[in-house]
C-alpha cells in the first residue's frame, strides 16, 4: 500500500506538476486544472484496483492455509 501511495505521489509530482498548456487565452489554467484532475482521479481508481486484487489475494491465501 505504502508503495503504491509513493509512486503515485511521485507520478503527480514528478510528471503532471510541470505539464502547461498553452493556445487556449485565458482557458489555460481551467483546462489545464481539469486535464490533471481528471488524470488524478483516475490514479486513485487505479490504485483501489490494485489494492482490491492485493486485498483479494492476500485473504485467499488466509483461507486456504
Amino acid at each position: 500500500m505504502w508503495i503504491l501511495i509513493i509512486v503515485g505521489g511521485g507520478i503527480v509530482v514528478v510528471l503532471l506538476g510541470p505539464v502547461s498548456i498553452s493556445g487556449f487565452g485565458d482557458l489555460d489554467w481551467f483546462i489545464l486544472s481539469v486535464i490533471k484532475a481528471v488524470i488524478a482521479i483516475l490514479l486513485v481508481i487505479v490504485w483501489i484496483l490494485i489494492l482490491s486484487k492485493l486485498k483479494n489475494m492476500i485473504f485467499r491465501k488466509e483461507i486456504e492455509s
